[in-house]
């Protein structure tokens, strides 16, 4: 199988947007088997090429099959692929994930949930000194990579801090993501799988600062 997206890829995934029902998917499996194997086969490809840069306790790939339990939207199936690695020991922290989806496929990574104890020690940082994360995202690399810092804020300050703090900006962040969308003629390139692990390298220096920040306490001593 290659490890090139190909073509039926977008072509399965466009077919179940407009046929999201059970009927066509089950008519459809060889179809569906097909798009996911070579998906699956870019993945493995997309692994390999980040083991050469980091280290990768495992590779996770998402199902197709929506939980439609809370939701109000029933339909089934979801009309993309997706899948996430995860970074080896407790010592490295951030989150990769990779989309394909046609007009939307995007990369991203790094804290969407952080626990409330995480967030708290990220705020305690910023707070005292924000310029290392400044300088991160300022850097040309990042810019031109992702544009900027991403996640969902707090449209205050949160508690404990002034609204006026120096570095409120970063304070109101409850998530830390950064991102880069594709056009669908990228995704079905032959160096596509390079793309993907060079965009996920880009944003060592913010899952490195991230990782020291959340493994050691406020003075620097690692936390065990």
């Amino acid at each position: 199988m290659s490890s090139t997206l190909q073509p039926q890829v977008f072509q399965f995934l466009q077919q179940v947007k407009q046929n999201n029902n059970r009927e066509w998917f089950n008519a459809n499996k060889p179809t569906y088997q097909a798009a996911h194997d070579n998906f699956k086969a870019f993945a493995n490809s997309v692994h390999d090429l980040m083991s050469l840069h980091d280290e990768l306790e495992r590779m996770k790939l998402h199902r197709i099959y929506r939980d439609i339990r809370f939701s109000k939207d029933k339909t089934p199936y979801k009309a993309h692929f997706s899948g996430s690695f995860v970074r080896a020991t407790k010592w490295r922290r951030g989150g990769y994930y990779f989309h394909v989806q046609p007009g939307a496929s995007m990369v991203g990574g790094g804290f969407w949930g952080p626990v409330t104890a995480d967030l708290k020690r990220i705020r305690t940082e910023l707070a005292a000194d924000a310029e290392p994360m400044r300088q991160i995202t300022a850097a040309p690399a990042f810019i031109e990579t992702f544009g900027k810092l991403e996640g969902d804020q707090l449209k205050t300050a949160p508690a404990g801090y002034p609204k006026d703090h120096p570095n409120i900006d970063l304070l109101r962040y409850k998530q830390f993501v950064v991102r880069r969308s594709f056009t669908d003629e990228e995704v079905l390139s032959s160096d596509f799988a390079e793309k993907v692990s060079a965009t996920f390298q880009h944003m060592r220096p913010f899952f490195d600062y991230m990782s020291d920040v959340l493994t050691t306490d406020e003075n620097g001593v690692p936390i065990e």
